[in-house]
């Protein structure tokens, strides 16, 4: 019986509340097992823009993917505030994977025929995350965290009108479908900024924690991964000559590319702590994640084409837009951090070569030479934009590689 109770407490432990934050918890087997699903979802919305690289494929891919972020985003924040390694917690993650796993089978025409299947599924989703941050409040409640409550109710009606009008959009023309999700999308954007600059925050978690950092930097590798995937893709697809194979090898360097400056210039470095650039963090790795999301994609169409004589328009101004964007979420990154006030001549000049290195990125998209050499010439331009950001961190001694390798 005594073992029969510990399992039922050790099952049905309520989450934990808020102002139980633990600062030195790490990110678990969990929790990546969790963020690894949403690769799932990203890489089967990538499929039609794979195959046709045209700006109503990248519309749709943008809008399916920032609602996935934002479905990532309230699950991590809850399980970094709320989570434990209980049966609870574990189950719940669990069903949330199920969920995820049926949405992601939806994702690959979600602006058109499995449309109405991914809004449901999504719905689902949110109602389920919906129901997590209500009890949270209802802790709130029966405790007398007043502090909290009025907070904590409006969230979770955010959440809730957002579940509601999701499942709505699955029965509306494709269109109309991808307006509302371009909206909702943008309201969670503006909410999660809004919030930062007000005691709203503290729902958030916008506290700042080494496993929050480590989540966010597994989150980019994990998307990161989807780059690699595609260059084999790609690869799987075309002859496996030398052309081709060479071209997949400067688009694994692209990959490589924005490894090096997320992780050795903001990567695994804390926010200050004020609410309002906490915040900024986190939603600055949304444009981030999207641009190395979106280049995964475009090595595909790369490689396909390997043998012209110039690389696609299309295909240039995605793989190089995607380099400036990620570059410039970088240095918006960078200014929110901690150390940025003590090594501000470092991120002013490591903000202005990120800055650079956009402008050159969309200069060779203008350019589009050759695909081998298009990849070799963004890769260069990121290989620049990173020495000189390590050559500041290195003179000054701020660089610690042994940190950076965790």
């Amino acid at each position: 019986m005594r073992a029969l109770r510990l399992f039922k407490t050790w099952f049905w432990r309520p989450p934990r509340p808020h102002g139980d934050t633990i600062i030195d918890r790490r990110v678990t087997p969990l929790e990546a097992l969790y963020d690894l699903v949403y690769a799932a979802v990203i890489a089967q919305a990538g499929i039609p823009l794979a195959r046709d690289v045209s700006l109503g494929n990248l519309i749709e891919f943008t809008i399916v993917f920032s609602l996935t972020w934002i479905a990532w985003i309230n699950g991590s924040l809850y399980y970094e505030i709320h989570g434990r390694t209980d049966g609870r917690s574990r189950a719940l993650v669990f069903l949330q994977i199920g969920i995820l796993a049926t949405l992601a089978a939806f994702a690959s025409d979600a602006g058109g025929s499995t449309g109405r299947g991914f809004a449901v599924a999504y719905a689902l989703l949110m109602i389920l995350m919906t129901w997590l941050w209500y009890e949270v409040r209802r802790q709130d409640v029966i405790a007398s965290r007043q502090q909290f409550v009025a907070d904590a109710g409006r969230y979770v009606a955010a959440m809730a009108v957002s579940a509601v009008v999701i499942l709505v959009s699955g029965f509306l023309p494709p269109f109309a479908r991808l307006a509302i999700w371009a909206a909702v999308s943008i309201g969670w954007v503006l909410l999660l900024l809004v919030m930062g600059r007000s005691q709203a925050a503290r729902i958030l978690a916008m506290i700042r924690t080494e496993s929050l950092v480590e989540r966010f930097g597994l989150f980019t590798i994990i998307v990161l991964g989807e780059v690699v995937f595609s260059v084999v893709e790609g690869l799987s697809r075309t002859p496996h000559d030398l052309t081709t194979v060479a071209t997949g090898m400067v688009g694994l360097l692209v990959g490589f590319g924005f490894w090096w400056i997320y992780f050795d210039v903001v990567g695994g470095k804390l926010p200050r702590g004020e609410d309002r650039a906490v915040a900024i963090w986190i939603v600055a790795h949304y444009p981030v994640t999207l641009s190395i999301a979106a280049a995964g994609v475009g090595m595909v169409s790369l490689l396909e084409r390997a043998h012209e004589g110039n690389t696609p328009s299309s295909t240039a101004w995605l793989l190089s837009g995607a380099a400036a964007l990620g570059m410039l979420a970088v240095v918006v990154i960078s200014h929110s951090l901690a150390e940025s006030s003590r090594l501000t001549t470092i991120y002013r000049q490591t903000g202005i070569a990120l800055a650079m290195g956009a402008v050159a990125s969309l200069i060779i998209g203008l350019a589009r030479p050759v695909p081998w050499l298009f990849g070799l010439l963004l890769s260069t331009v990121m290989v620049l934009v990173w020495a000189v950001a390590v050559r500041g961190f290195l003179l000054t001694g701020a660089w610690e590689p042994e940190h950076q390798a965790r």
